[in-house]
């Protein structure tokens, strides 16, 4: 199985893309697992958050494979805890055959067609993070779940 995370439009600030690009590393040791990025639409300034929504929803439904299985990251999804999050991973690795594919949307969420493409949603807090920072906290949990399910430290009970 492979693990991608998809996330719309690239990362621009230097000291996130430094940090995830670590994480990324690391979680490689573990794990087969890429970030893959769909470019922001361009000229978006006359266009509706419906209509952005809906055009990016078309970039992403592209860029998945078949039997792919789809998490949104998404505010109204299922919290985990580090150590829970670690089993989910472990359920999913065991379960999915091809890719599992993380998803962070555009400035705007989702269109309805992407939720109806995902199997899941997770949420990584309650809180509000820009999408910078999702994708860091995200691979920043994704490595803290290979070393526990190895066994190796890198949590404290």
């Amino acid at each position: 199985m492979k693990t991608i995370l998809l996330v719309v439009g690239r990362t621009v600030e230097p000291h996130f893309i430094t940090a995830i690009d670590d994480y990324v590393q690391r979680t490689r040791r573990y794990l087969s697992f890429d970030l893959e990025v769909i470019p922001e639409l361009k000229n978006t300034r006359n266009l509706t958050p419906e209509v952005q929504k809906e055009k990016e929803a078309e970039l992403i439904l592209k860029a998945l494979q078949p039997g792919d299985y789809l998490v949104l990251l998404d505010e109204g999804g299922k919290e985990f805890r580090s150590v829970e999050f670690a089993s989910y991973m472990e359920q999913k690795m065991g379960s999915v055959p091809k890719r599992l594919v993380f998803l962070v949307g555009g400035p705007y969420g989702f269109a309805p067609k992407v939720y109806e493409a995902a199997r899941e949603k997770l949420s990584l807090s309650r809180m509000t993070f820009s999408h910078q920072m999702i994708r860091l906290l995200f691979v920043e949990q994704l490595y803290r779940a290979m070393p526990l399910l190895h066994g190796t430290p890198y949590h404290h009970e």
